[in-house]
This record gives structure tokens, C-alpha cells and sequence, in this order.
């Protein structure tokens, strides 16, 4: 069954909602971004997410000790790699990760060769952050990208509306949403309920 990420989390209701709703994981951004949370902000709201459930966190280009400071005292389950991180720096920090790729064609989709790391991340080109643009990309790309696909998590203007179709002709192994289950910028508890619904529904 494919799993959910909701990412971009920031007040406790929400990350309640997800947890209840069904989410695999749920992501806290430590980049700047509108979405940016302190070590103290996602210490709270990790109080509140179950064992089994990842607590993932977000960096773009942070120093190794940045990272090592924050998978500690949150504690975190995984670091997402947002940045233009290299392979020998991710192998250095050593912690459980995800790295993420942006898909412009086919031949970035195939950038995974270049890293050794639990889960690769395809997402749309980011706009004023790296990051997420909020975006979808051409999710056929992904045939020649050559990950299995058990380590496939896709981003990218995903939303309750196409979510099934993204996991039928990708086949992820997780799926990744966040500006896709906001209003007006924020999140949105029904937003998130309907798109986890989506995902499962698919499984069905």
C-alpha cells in the first residue's frame, strides 16, 4: 500500500489530523521557508506523533552539526536532503535519509546513480526556495529513472484530485503533499482527511 507524507506541518491540530487520518509520515522544515519550524517548535509537535509513524526533517544545504543537533533533540526518524547536499556528504552525516531530486527530463530523473540513501524524492523544480514549487511534473519520466520503485517517494502539485492517478503510472512507494492539502497558505484538516482518503481509496 502506498504510504503518505504530509509535510510542512506546524500547528498540533494538523499533525493530529494527519495521524489520524492514516499518514505514514509527517515532515518538519528546519530550511527557510513560510513553513519553517524551530527544534523547540517540532519537539512539541512530535510529542504528539505515535511510534510508527517518521518524523522527517527537512534541511537545504545545513552543516552537518545543524542536522546532528536536530535528529537528536526533536528526535527525528529521517533526514530529507533538499539541498545541493553531494553523495560523500550525506554518507558523512550517516543518519537514515532521503534525497531529493528535482525532475526537469529524463536525464534527472536518473541522478539517483549518483547517491546511496534510503528514499529518493521526485519533485517539480522549486520558485523561491528550494523546495517544492507546488507543481506537478511529468510523472512518465519517472519510467527510466531507474529506482525501484520501494524507494520512490513522489512530490510535486500532487492533491486529492490526482493523487490516484500519480501512484498509478508512478507506483510509489510514498507519496508526498503539502501545498496540495493548504488554503491560503495554511493547511487545511479537511484538505489533509481528503487526501489521505485518495491514496487509500487507490489501495482498495
Amino acid at each position: 500500500m502506498t504510504k503518505v507524507k504530509i509535510c510542512g506541518l506546524m500547528e498540533s491540530q494538523h499533525v493530529k489530523t494527519a495521524v489520524d487520518a492514516g499518514a505514514d509520515a509527517i515532515g518538519f522544515v528546519f530550511a527557510p521557508s513560510r513553513r519553517q519550524v524551530t527544534i523547540a517548535e517540532a519537539q512539541e509537535l512530535a510529542k504528539t506523533i505515535p511510534t510508527g509513524v517518521l518524523k522527517v526533517g527537512v534541511f537545504v544545504d545545513a552543516s552537518q552539526d545543524e542536522i546532528e543537533k536536530t535528529y537528536r533533540e526533536v528526535p527525528l526518524d529521517i533526514i530529507q536532503f533538499h539541498g545541493d547536499e553531494s553523495s560523500d556528504f550525506i554518507k558523512k552525516v550517516g543518519l537514515p535519509s532521503i534525497k531529493v531530486l528535482s525532475v526537469y527530463s529524463d536525464e534527472y530523473a536518473k541522478q539517483s546513480i549518483q547517491y546511496e540513501t534510503d528514499y529518493f524524492l521526485f519533485d517539480t523544480p522549486g520558485t523561491d526556495f528550494k523546495g517544492g514549487s507546488g507543481m506537478t511534473f511529468d510523472w512518465h519520466l519517472m519510467k527510466d529513472a531507474g529506482v525501484q520503485s520501494e524507494k520512490v517517494i513522489l512530490a510535486g502539485g500532487l492533491n486529492a484530485d490526482n493523487v490516484a492517478q500519480a501512484i498509478r503510472t508512478v507506483n510509489p512507494y510514498m507519496v508526498d503533499v503539502s501545498s496540495g492539502v493548504e488554503r491560503m497558505g495554511r493547511k487545511d484538516g479537511n484538505l489533509i482527511r481528503a487526501f489521505i482518503k485518495a491514496v487509500k481509496d487507490e489501495e482498495r
